[in-house]
């Protein structure tokens, strides 16, 4: 006992430390472990996460797709075809041409001055009907677009949300099949309400620019790119700022009220359906100044390229030496029909979709659009 004392009292200092090193490494190890679990949980946690996220990405395509699918193979058909068709009925130069043949044919049966009037009205209604189907073709392309878009946005969070994101927990209704289809639906309004007015306008922009073209005037491809621009700049001018929004969608004063007070919170809206709140984001959209560069730069490609499909199409007359106007007449009446043409083989829809102008805007609404 005593010899242990003594070794106890001699060797006490390195026992006690030699413990508190074995103490502390054994607290180490211990928190190592703890630690070495947390670690482990957490990346099974943010594995389980990714895999989600993953998930969450393939509905969401899934999904997207589906959409551009219905709106190039059903939507868009169905609305440039239906367009079309209004054109034709609300522009019909049937009776024009028809006059102007019963003139040649029977000398006596139109004036000097009936003529004259017939070919006027020919002139200016030929144009008005060739740039009503430039401009309602080009702006209702990108609208079909911004709405799927918009579709496309919503079905990914509805989706995320249904998945439990982490990154998105708010609650929302779901928009349903009914409401996906009535919002597509709604870019008809421009050919069963907007028509009138569009129609009105563009010809007043025709009768300002062609009042001092005379049918013996030949026209180039310079003349005619220059003729068309300017129609197109002169009805921009007399019409208020995006009034394309007007032509596009109904005077909704509930909806344009709600677009414009989205940010305040107490704004409370009976009926305020998941439809109402697809087309105020719609209006919000196309009433932006960077849809109105689109829609600028979109037309001036079209103009661009129809041009160039007047020279392509020239028949015993140059591109340099132009036709006269009287000749080009007939021309710039059917150029309608190739504005109209079925999507799939429409290279102007194609042109539109394929500039980088179009495609940074829509990447850009898609990626950047707020959460609802």
């Amino acid at each position: 006992m005593i010899s242990l004392r003594d070794f106890w009292r001699r060797h006490r200092r390195k026992i006690l430390f030699g413990a508190g090193i074995l103490g502390g490494g054994y607290f180490l190890y211990r928190l190592y472990d703890a630690r070495k679990k947390q670690l482990l949980d957490l990346e099974k946690v943010l594995a389980g996460e990714r895999e989600n996220e993953e998930l969450v990405k393939a509905h969401m395509e899934t999904h997207f797709q589906n959409i551009q699918r219905i709106a190039n193979t059903t939507t868009m058909p169905h609305s440039m075809h239906y367009l079309s068709g209004r054109i034709a009925e609300e522009l019909d130069l049937t009776h024009f041409t028809e006059r102007l043949m019963r003139g040649k044919g029977q000398p006596n049966a139109l004036t000097s001055a009936e003529k004259l009037e017939l070919w006027h009205q020919l002139k200016i209604l030929s144009f008005t009907r060739m740039l009503v189907s430039l401009w309602a073709m080009t702006i209702l392309s990108l609208y079909i677009r911004v709405q799927v878009n918009i579709l496309g946005r919503h079905l990914y969070l509805d989706t995320a949300r249904g998945l439990g994101s982490s990154q998105l927990l708010d609650d929302a209704d779901l928009i349903d099949m009914e409401d996906q289809q009535r919002f597509l639906a709604s870019a008809d309004f421009l050919s069963n309400h907007g028509m009138p007015a569009l129609i009105y306008n563009l010809q007043a922009a025709a009768t300002e620019v062609l009042k001092g073209k005379q049918l013996r005037d030949f026209f180039d491809n310079v003349a005619l790119h220059e003729t068309i621009i300017q129609i197109l700049d002169t009805f921009m001018i007399m019409g208020s700022p995006h009034q394309w929004v007007g032509y596009l969608m109904p005077e909704d004063a509930r909806l344009y009220n709600i677009s414009n007070t989205s940010g305040n919170e107490d704004t409370i809206v009976p009926d305020f359906t998941k439809f109402d709140q697809l087309m105020v984001e719609a209006r919000t959209v196309i009433s932006s100044t960077e849809f109105g560069r689109v829609v600028d730069v979109s037309l001036k490609m079209v103009a661009h390229a129809l041009v160039e499909e007047f020279g392509l199409q020239a028949a015993g007359s140059s591109a340099t030496s132009g036709i006269p106007l009287a000749k080009l007449l007939p021309r710039v009446a059917q150029m309608g029909s190739l504005l109209l043409e079925e999507p799939s083989k429409n290279r102007f829809i194609q042109i539109i979709r394929d500039s980088p102008d179009v495609e940074l805007f829509f990447t850009l609404l898609y990626t950047n659009m707020p959460n609802s």
